[in-house]
């Protein structure tokens, strides 16, 4: 008896791997629907284990309705590491160091926490979901070289002096080249790495050399996103910098001040300048932690009205963890949980169907 069970899970473990064959570990893919992961600075509290990115791979199966795959890409991102140094300009007073940009990767790739923790989980899902399976694309933020920073570190016996584009674009390929080995010995046999992001949301400190930051990720095979905040500098000439996906934000969850025309106008601008959207809530879209649920009904009511859904690659701000906790939150919340999964499960289908 033990025998066919050993055979029998060889047979399952083979037939997984034939599934995604057609996959690369690193290489780039189209996402459809990706969805923000803050961690990797001290004061996070969150822990993304396996338990907690399951809503996010799949919805439950029902007696009705099988289980269907949710977000195809995860983007792993954070903006400080500390009190006093961050990962892009403004968002700290110092510029993170070598040894903070190597702690992310560590942690990105740690043991049961993280990307490795996506991977568990989707492979768990796996086992649920029939169909040809489609690796979940990881995308990893770039930590900005902040100009003027000259305690980064060494490399290659050099202390980097980012008052040098030419250092910066040293520290920043050396960060590429890092990840991209880390993740290759890491075997993660759900996942791809399919690209990295650009983390500042404006080009006003590094359009001298976000050209040749693109180039170089490109010639690595991969691809180069972008997340620009409404009106930010530079986002109509995101196509001259190389970047391959573009997001707009339309900014309006945030503030009562900012009115829902303002989506639409979002959507104009990015239609106009040939990139895509993003969809933004946090904790607050909650019922116990603001009620500002109206605010994400209207994201996705004016993106159904102009046929985003249908169309477009869309990226998902969702704070912390707000995707989870709308799940296990109150009967508003989980409606708004199940009509967001609804329209990714609907999206997922339809994209990797046409392209099957």
């Amino acid at each position: 008896m033990n025998y066919h069970i050993r055979l029998l899970h060889c047979l399952a473990v083979l037939m997984l791997s034939i599934c995604s064959c057609s996959e690369s570990i690193v290489g780039s893919a189209p996402i459809r629907d990706l969805v923000l992961i803050y961690d990797g600075g001290d004061h996070r509290k969150i822990e993304w284990n396996k338990e907690k990115f399951g809503p996010y791979v799949a919805t439950d199966a029902t007696d009705d309705q099988p289980a269907e795959w949710l977000f195809d890409g995860f983007l792993f991102l954070e903006i400080y590491c500390t009190q006093d140094r961050g990962f892009a300009q403004w968002y700290r007073e110092n510029g993170a160091r070598k040894e903070d940009w190597i702690g992310l990767i560590d942690q990105y790739l740690a043991p049961d926490r993280d990307i490795v923790a996506l991977n568990e989980c989707v492979g768990e899902k796996r086992r649920e979901i029939s169909g040809t399976f489609h690796r979940r694309k990881i995308v990893v933020s770039l930590p900005e070289p902040i100009a003027k920073q000259t305690d980064w570190g060494n490399l290659n016996g050099k202390e980097l002096d980012f008052n040098n584009d030419a250092d910066r674009l040293e520290a920043v390929k050396w960060y590429i080249d890092l990840l991209i080995e880390r993740f290759t010995q890491a075997n993660l046999e759900n996942l791809q790495l399919s690209g990295f992001y650009w983390l500042t949301e404006q080009a006003t400190h590094t359009r001298t050399f976000i050209r040749d930051i693109a180039d170089y990720i490109h010639k690595r095979g991969l691809d180069f996103y972008w997340i620009p905040y409404f009106g930010a500098d530079g986002y109509t000439q995101c196509k001259e910098f190389g970047f391959d996906y573009v997001y707009l934000q339309p900014n309006h969850f945030f503030r009562d001040s900012i009115p829902d025309q303002r989506i639409q106008e979002a959507i104009d601008r990015a239609a106009a300048a040939g990139i895509s959207n993003e969809i933004e809530f946090d904790e607050r879209v909650l019922e116990a932690r603001g009620n500002r649920a109206a605010r994400l009904a209207a994201y996705l009511d004016t993106f159904e009205k102009n046929g985003l859904f249908e169309s477009n690659n869309i990226a998902y701000y969702q704070g912390n963890d707000a995707f989870y906790r709308m799940k296990y939150g109150s009967e508003q919340d989980r409606s708004y949980y199940n009509r967001l999964a609804s329209i990714i499960a609907r999206r997922q289908k339809e994209f990797y169907e046409n392209r099957e």
